[in-house]
């Protein structure tokens, strides 16, 4: 029995072969009902190694799959899943934007802000992994939403996904030629632009197997960098630092009462949840590619419960360390823009400020990577939903197409000609319509977020009112719905934190109304969403017996699995603890 096999639960009977259908489908309403399509699936092993990994021109040609929704290619190992889980969406939100949070609210508030954020995290991707491991589609989250909530509604947050993605790609694009700029800013930012997409795009040549091992080198050296960041910061915050810098002697927590913990009163407070959503958005990128893995129920679970070390380890006490080296007020937080200028990235300052040759270069090597490994993350990511879109029928069919090698073609090239946005930045108006952009994506992930949770809640509901049992479900999120209920209401509350600073911006006063729909354009977008999907299928909130909690199921070890809970309810408590919660 694998050690990522989780559970709880007694023993259980395996489910009937009629309840466990290997492949999943949808019917042409999107409601989940349907049976697999019949059709000959083309075997990618029998194609040669070049065909395969995408080099030659053959690769190209469109794979026979039948009808109905196609498997895509599953390469992902579970090494690659587990660093995509810890460390795939850690970047300039993190790395830069952190500055702004921390100069708008405070060392207190993002603490605070992240923590909250954090718990939510943590139960979205229980609720996620617990989807994903029973019902592992290729699309993720977004079938969730259609099978579990509202079609509508499902559209909408599948849209959405995808749209946050395109938008995200220029914005990390824009990232990294600023990010260069740092060493050298006689170079035109289009330069860097330029080069840097064409690395996206040769990344993708290689399809899912080229995001899965880019994304886990990437989040090798992000991972590697921020612990050597929190040891040397451990070290300056006891006064280690060379005598000529500025953490010669101990530092404590001196900056938390001067100049304080908290910045700007309660706006400030609330101005910081917009970053930390920003900063774990593509923490759920871990189940989308859990249907591109070769054992999704062996793989999953364990990737899910890296999440923990991510939040604690990385978010929050490499944030609590930058509020203790750097004040709030230092001027140099104040970047040109909250997510693009390095210079104000707090890990950049800290070296700079420690007397620390070349550290601070070595934070932009990093903050470089990072953005990069999510510019390619923006791909794969809106790639896969749009192609699941086209495969439901709510998005053009051309872009159902995937190749012989795997890989959705046409849907990866729509979303990489969205990287050329980035050329907007080049003219005098471009951080007007950089801000736009930023406006687009900053609040989308909540309410993907938000579905996920809702849909773990609904499909709860419905697998009891089928006669199941929770025994039945091979892995659990560790707080089961209430966990969910919990992320759902954090989620709430963090959407009322920002309608309120929408109309009351930190700076003071009311805002204008287009400061409000720049803190605020995600909801619009969103509701114009459903009202496509609405009026295009004319479907509504699913009642509980219209739900299907069986198409799709993949078959089982059931044996394997009520073996390692017999063996996990024999362990002593402590032990049994560590091994729910973290292994």
């Amino acid at each position: 029995m694998s050690q990522e096999e989780k559970g709880l639960g007694g023993s259980v009977t395996p489910p009937s072969q009629k309840e466990s259908v290997a492949a999943p489908a949808y019917d042409k309403d999107g409601s989940g009902t349907g049976l697999p399509a019949p059709g000959v699936v083309h075997d990618r092993m029998d194609d040669d190694f070049w065909t395969r990994n995408g080099l030659n021109f053959r690769s190209f040609q469109k794979r026979d799959y039948g009808t109905g929704i196609v498997e895509l290619e599953r390469s992902m190992k579970t090494r690659h899943l587990h660093m995509i889980a810890i460390g795939g969406s850690i970047g300039a939100g993190f790395f830069v934007g952190s500055g702004s949070a921390l100069r708008t609210g405070g060392p207190g508030s993002v603490l605070i802000d992240f923590l909250i954020m954090g718990v939510m995290m943590f139960n979205t991707v229980y609720a996620l992994g617990e989807l994903a491991v029973m019902f592992p589609v290729s699309g993720g989250f977004y079938t969730y939403s259609t099978r579990f909530i509202d079609p509508s509604w499902g559209f909408a947050m599948g849209w959405n996904y995808c749209f946050q993605w395109a938008i995200v790609l220029p914005l990390e694009l824009t990232v990294c030629g600023l990010t260069i700029g740092y060493w050298d800013s006689s170079i035109s930012v289009g330069v860097w632009i330029t080069v840097f997409w064409v690395l996206i795009v040769i990344v993708n040549i290689f399809g899912t197997l080229g995001y899965a091992e880019e994304e886990f080198w990437s989040s090798v050296l992000k991972l590697g960098a921020t612990v050597v960041f929190m040891i040397i910061a451990l070290v300056l915050v006891l006064g280690g630092g060379p005598a000529s810098g500025a953490y010669s002697e101990y530092q404590g927590a001196y900056r938390w009462y001067d100049p304080g913990a908290f910045a700007n009163g309660f706006r400030g407070f609330c101005s910081v949840f917009v970053t930390a959503a920003f900063a774990f958005s593509g923490t759920e990128l871990v189940g989308l590619a859990a249907a591109e893995s070769r054992n999704p129920v062996k793989s999953l679970p364990g990737a899910i419960k890296q999440v923990f070390w991510r939040i604690t380890l990385f978010y929050i006490l490499g944030l609590f360390f930058v509020g203790l080296l750097i004040d709030h007020d230092d001027p140099r937080l104040l970047g040109q823009h909250a997510y693009a200028d390095v210079n104000a990235s707090p890990f950049v300052l800290v070296g700079k400020y420690a007397g620390l040759t070349g550290f601070d270069s070595f934070m932009n090597v990093i903050i470089l990577v990072s953005v990069l490994s999510i510019g390619v993350s923006a791909v794969y990511g809106g790639s896969r939903t749009l192609t699941a879109l086209a495969q439901q029928g709510y998005a053009p069919k051309i872009f159902s197409y995937v190749d012989k090698s795997g890989r959705p073609l046409f849907s990866v090239g729509i979303i990489i000609a969205f990287g050329l946005l980035a050329y907007v930045n080049l003219d005098a108006d471009g951080p007007t319509v950089f801000d736009w952009l930023l406006a687009l994506s900053g609040l989308a992930a909540l309410f993907t977020w938000g579905s996920i949770c809702l849909a773990h809640i609904r499909f709860r509901a419905a697998w009891a009112h089928h006669g199941h049992t929770v025994d039945e479900i091979p892995f659990k999120a560790i707080g089961g719905v209430y966990g969910s209920w919990l992320g759902l209401f954090l989620i709430f509350l963090v959407l009322i934190a920002q309608f309120y600073i929408a109309i009351c911006p930190v700076e003071g006063g009311f805002n204008t109304v287009e400061g409000f729909f720049k803190s605020y354009l995600a909801l619009p977008v969103v509701l114009f969403f459903w009202l496509c999907g609405f009026l295009w299928k004319r479907t509504g909130w699913l009642k509980l017996d219209q739900i299907d909690v069986n198409t799709g199921r993949r078959e089982l070890p059931w044996d394997e699995i009520n073996a390692y809970r017999a063996e996990l309810a024999a362990m002593p408590t402590w032990k049994r603890i560590w091994h729910t919660v973290f292994v």
